[in-house]
């Protein structure tokens, strides 16, 4: 299964510029389905972003996110070629983490 995650980080100098897309469906709990029955809420609640094995970015979501987050954020300390890991998990158990390569 591909995974949910899509990101590119880019180093230049000292500073790193990630940009990820993840796809979920970040469903509040509010709204109604075609029958007008409730969709249960489903959302992420931690987004995290690591680099050689350090916090570099920490979000903790709830349903006010909307469906297929973008995150865009820069840091310093990283260099070409380091593995950046990105995971999240959401409030039904789901999860998915990938790494990506710095370039």
């Amino acid at each position: 299964m591909a995974s949910s995650i899509r990101v590119r980080a880019t180093s230049n100098g000292d500073i790193t510029e990630v940009q990820a897309l993840i796809q979920h469906p970040m469903d509040t709990g509010f709204v109604k389905d075609a029958k007008g029955e409730l969709i249960p809420a489903h959302f992420i609640q931690e987004l995290k972003f690591e680099c050689n094995g350090k916090d570099v970015f920490v979000a903790d979501w709830g349903t006010a996110v909307s469906k297929d987050p973008y995150v865009k954020f820069s840091f310093r300390g990283a260099r070409k070629g380091d593995d950046l890991k990105i995971s999240w998990t959401d409030n039904k158990g789901g999860s998915d983490t990938i790494t990506a390569k710095i370039a």
